[in-house]
């Protein structure tokens, strides 16, 4: 339709005051992205003198229940009828135009392993757009280091997992992957940060970062995606990981549990994990939580662990005793990312490191395996 009959562009002039682009496109045999782009094209404006007072009375055309339209013309009250455009409509509406654009990944056909193992690699809270300055902390700390650090711990992992059979590799992501979670330099509850870079510059560098390890970790084995909503990025931490997934909407070998849910869940073999970020439910409820929230996989194991982040240095507990008798083993896990002023001027340091874990279907953990920085 790029070079429109007059017609068809005189009608959609006469309608478009009083019609949406839907009406106009059913009328004509066309679809609402053609009416409008053809508007756009023709200069043909949907403002009427009425459209023009509602907005200069304050009522958002596109988003309004009712309210009184007083001008030198009118005085009425008016009452929207229409649906209302939800932002959970307008999400559905942006997913769907990513699903159809995402990359297409051929499938890849695999070679069954033998005694094949589960290798986690679980890079935490990474805090891409944190800023920390050598001269005050002691190391250095931005996006691009953030990136670096890793991609390298995945890829120290994967080198130290060589000598294991994996025909699966589970992916953890989230756990306060970006920093801050408003514009203004602010985690989601609204606590200021010290950042390098804009909010939105961290969420691009994140997903370039996740896709790069991604068709990366793809070539060894199947990959499962599991994502930990967190503390710093409740929302765009969310928005990534439902990105992400349509990414790689028509791969084949990567899979995407990427609920808003906090607490996930997965068997293998005779392994139930646990992932959660770490900054909700206690410690000591984690074996009762997994019991009643995956009571179906929970009677299926006979090695239970529950990973853990939030805190950036290792803890590990046992229930019920050592990790030998039947219990739960919880794992706090080591973070890559440098202290802030704050955490450095409070004595808060760990080391720092990515951490990967290899599970037998029959025999549990066998193996933790650490990248260091």
């Amino acid at each position: 339709m790029k070079n429109a009959p007059q017609e068809v562009v005189q009608v959609i002039a006469e309608l478009s005051p009083t019609h949406t682009d839907e009406e106009i496109g059913q009328q004509l045999g066309l679809s609402k992205n053609q009416v409008f782009r053809l508007r756009k094209k023709h200069g043909i404006s949907k403002d009427t003198a009425f459209s023009k007072d509602l907005q200069e009375c304050g009522f958002d055309p596109d988003n309004w229940s009712h309210g009184w339209l007083k001008t030198e013309r009118a005085s009425i009250f008016i009452r929207n009828e229409g649906d209302i455009v939800s932002f959970e409509d307008m999400k559905k509406e942006l997913i769907a135009e990513m699903r159809r654009y995402s990359p297409k990944y051929p499938k890849i056909k695999r070679t069954r392993v033998k005694d094949g193992h589960l290798l986690v690699i679980d890079p935490a809270d990474v805090h891409i757009g944190k800023l920390a300055l050598a001269k005050e902390t002691g190391d250095e700390y931005n996006i691009e280091t953030a990136k670096q650090r890793c991609i390298d711990g995945v890829l120290g992992i994967l080198e130290k997992a060589q000598g294991f059979p994996i025909d699966k590799i589970v992916f953890v992501i989230g756990n306060d992957v970006l920093h801050i979670d408003q514009p203004h330099r602010k985690t989601t509850a609204g606590t200021p940060q010290d950042t390098d870079g804009m909010w939105w510059q961290a969420f691009l560098e994140a997903k370039d970062m996740y896709i790069k390890i991604l068709e990366h970790l793809v070539t060894v084995a199947n990959v499962e995606v599991v994502y930990c909503p967190s503390n710093h990025d409740y929302m765009s931490g969310f928005m990534l990981a439902d990105t992400l997934s349509s990414w790689f909407h028509k791969s084949k070998n990567i899979t995407f549990y990427v609920d808003i849910i906090h607490r996930k869940y997965l068997l293998y073999g005779k392994n139930l994990l646990g992932f959660d970020h770490g900054d909700g439910s206690k410690e000591r409820d984690a074996e009762q939580l997994m019991a009643h929230e995956a009571r179906d996989l929970w009677s299926k194991a006979t090695h239970c662990y529950f990973y853990k982040h939030h805190i950036h240095h290792k803890r590990r507990v046992h229930w019920r005793g050592s990790e030998d008798q039947v219990g739960l083993t919880v794992e706090y896990l080591r973070s890559p990312s440098a202290s802030d002023p704050w955490h450095h001027r409070n004595g808060y340091v760990a080391p720092k490191a990515i951490e990967g874990f290899i599970h037998s279907k029959s025999k549990g953990q066998v193996a933790r395996l650490t990248h260091y920085f």
